[in-house]
């Protein structure tokens, strides 16, 4: 006869907190990042009173 496991200890992994807490900093870093990434990009666009770069071709 099969040995009879109840559902609790059957389950791959317990419900955790830390997983939670790995996925909401994982979020934060990002947002973050992004965040850098759009003042960086705000920095080194050209301004407005500088004409735009045109290319002439003959």
């Amino acid at each position: 006869m099969p040995k009879t496991i109840p559902t609790d200890k059957a389950r791959q992994g317990r419900r955790g907190w830390q997983v939670l807490v790995v996925l909401i900093c994982a979020l934060l870093l990002a947002v973050a990042a992004w965040f850098a990434v759009e003042l960086y990009g705000k920095s080194i666009e050209p301004g407005a009173d500088q004409p735009a770069a045109t290319s002439q071709t003959n």
